[in-house]
């Protein structure tokens, strides 16, 4: 059973009222009683409170729903009057950014200032004590680096403290280089993993704590991103003219970014205490049935009502009508048509990542069309309860595997050597042979120049990490976030209308109608029989025969002088705000600058 905690708690001068819930006792129960910021960092048992409470605020739905949708790979499908469909679709004005996110962030960053003063601030204790000290200065340190990330990936240059507020006085701040901060969070994470013992010394029993296993991961990923492309302008000026989609400046410090994220890679793959499951599908029915395995390495607790505002399995989950015994399950994440298409054929990936099939009122497993398929990986039927709500399904967030540890190392060895070397090629060539269930025939020829391994691994990602709230941001670190959504908007229409590579597409799907009987449900995609013509004397002797005729497309898209007809919403309204050199980075919300008056006047130029 997961070991899941959920603790509020207040910084600043006082830190009061902690509250801990979890399926089994990891600390004692504490009482109400308030405990300044001295008394709190007296014992190491009420430290680590304090450390616990900080994973609270590191996380947020946002991460996934609204910044995670708008990508070749997950839609919007809510309505276009809907700020969550516009921020999918980037519509942004300073009127509809989320906010959420950004003050999740930054109060996880607060209290870890606290937390780094206060347990830098123990002294007098045993050698053992001491030693629990270090690791958890090392859990904080490595939590305020990885929501610095969490912030800086979406929003760029923001405001940037290393200090507790109550300590500093101040309470206004303006924009830094973001070069500065991730800078800032590469120096945390490598004194984190100093301070952090490996996983296997059992100093912490759960993957959603830090130990020197995810802090060198998290590393890699700080890096990547550091030494990737971003959106951005003078901040001197804040001259429209000066936006652009660039990398840092310093040649120099990019390479040593890429060296430090391999390094951090290798050294976590020479450990060998995390692996690769033999199976993609056993790693999401582990999550979903709250298991640890090795391939996991962190992940977000979401246990209880308690979880943020996080409804994994329901917001991202597949259709589950209200009458049946599963429980509703209405998502607002859809999959983008063409996702489906880019896997190749026997790749098991892709019946996990996209499910083909939602819940009836009856228990029976209706087919999805091509523009209805639903995201798989949290689908509450392979559960073994209903959870703790429709809307709280007790399934965690993966915030880091062992499969993006082999593929940022792949990664960072093609930039680091301008082209993949042996051992780079051997971590893409593990991540695609596990997909295709261990057969490396099926896995096609590893490029072996630069920019076909890069786009491999560009291509790669795509498929291990579907939905998992990576892809948004991981295109724009490439600097491809503009012409991706391009060409994937065009492989709609081609989809839509039959044509080009989708010109042999499955007009109709013939399957047999069957009743889900219970949770820890076996099946992973409905099967199906694929007919490009359909009589109707055809669809009704099958009918007759006791099968289900799914027509996979509406009308196309084009009238007769191939101009979008007005049925072609999801076509017109997909990625309609996209531009460049503009929404590769999010405008700041109008109340974040009300409330910061530091950041008066510092907007992104283009908003």
């Amino acid at each position: 059973m997961k070991r899941i905690y959920n603790i509020y708690y207040a910084t600043g001068i006082v830190l009061s009222l902690f509250t801990l819930s979890s399926c089994k006792k990891f600390l004692d129960q504490p009482s109400e009683s308030k405990f300044n910021s001295q008394t709190i960092f007296e014992t190491v048992g009420k430290a680590e409170m304090v450390v616990v409470g900080c994973y609270s605020q590191t996380f947020n739905r946002e991460l996934y729903y609204q910044l995670g949708m708008g990508t070749d790979e997950c839609i919007s499908t809510e309505g276009e009057t809907n700020s969550k469909n516009q921020v999918a679709n980037y519509v942004y004005t300073p009127a509809n950014i989320p906010t959420s996110t950004y003050t999740a962030m930054y109060m996880g960053i607060e209290y870890s200032n606290v937390a780094i003063k206060g347990l830098e601030g123990m002294t007098g204790f045993s050698e053992a004590e001491q030693a629990k000290i270090n690791s958890l200065l090392g859990e904080v340190y490595a939590i305020r680096a990885m929501n610095y990330l969490n912030i800086v990936r979406f929003f760029g240059d923001v405001p940037y403290s290393t200090a507790p507020v109550g300590e500093t006085g101040i309470f206004t701040s303006s924009r830094v280089s973001r070069d500065v901060i991730y800078d800032g969070c590469v120096a945390d994470l490598q004194k984190a993993i100093t301070l952090l013992p490996w996983k296997s010394a059992g100093v912490v029993s759960t993957t959603e704590r830090f130990t020197k296993n995810s802090a060198y991961g998290i590393l890699a990923r700080v890096a990547l991103y550091a030494a990737g492309y971003s959106l951005r302008w003078d901040l001197n000026t804040y001259s429209a003219g000066s936006v652009q989609v660039a990398q840092r400046p310093d040649q120099q410090r990019i390479r040593e970014l890429y060296q430090i994220a391999a390094d951090a890679c290798k050294a976590v793959i020479d450990k060998g205490e995390n692996t690769l499951l033999s199976s993609y599908e056993t790693l999401f029915r582990d999550l979903i049935m709250r298991k640890y395995n090795s391939e996991s390495m962190l992940e977000y607790g979401q246990y209880g009502n308690d979880n943020n505002g996080s409804a994994a399995g329901y917001t991202n989950g597949i259709f589950i009508h209200t009458s049946s015994l599963f429980g509703k399950s209405q998502p607002a994440m859809g999959v983008t048509p063409t996702y489906w298409f880019d896997f190749a054929e026997g790749d098991t990936r892709r019946d996990v990542t996209i499910c083909n099939y939602g819940i009836d009122s009856d228990n029976s497993r209706k087919m999805n069309s091509y523009s209805s398929n639903t995201i798989g990986k949290f689908r509450v039927n392979w559960s073994d309860q209903k959870g703790t709500a429709i809307n709280a399904r007790d399934i965690n967030w993966p915030v880091l595997r062992y499969a993006d540890i082999l593929l940022m190392y792949a990664e960072a060895l093609n930039e680091v050597s301008n082209g993949p070397t042996a051992e780079a090629k051997s971590s893409l060539e593990k991540v695609r042979t596990r997909g295709f269930a261990g057969d490396a025939t099926k896995i096609g020829t590893i490029p072996s120049d630069y920019a076909g391994f890069r786009n491999a691994i560009i291509e790669e990602r795509k498929f291990e990490f579907g939905f998992e709230s990576l892809r948004r941001t991981d295109l724009a670190r490439w600097g491809i976030l503009y012409e991706t959504l391009t060409a994937t908007k065009q492989n709609v229409i081609a989809l839509a209308n039959r044509t080009g590579k989708y010109a042999n597409s499955d007009l109709y799907r013939v399957y047999k109608k069957e009743v889900a009987t219970g949770f820890q449900d076996k099946v992973v995609a409905v099967p199906y029989t694929a007919y490009n013509e359909m009589t109707p004397a055809d669809s009704t002797r099958l009918v007759t025969e006791g099968l289900v005729v799914l027509r996979m497309r509406g009308a196309s898209p084009l009238n007769s002088q191939g101009v979008l007809s007005a049925n072609a919403a999801l076509i017109t309204n997909l990625f309609r705000g996209l531009e460049k050199n503009k929404v590769e980075i999010l405008p700041l919300a109008t109340t974040t600058i009300d409330i910061n008056t530091g950041l008066k006047g510092q907007q992104h130029p283009k908003y």
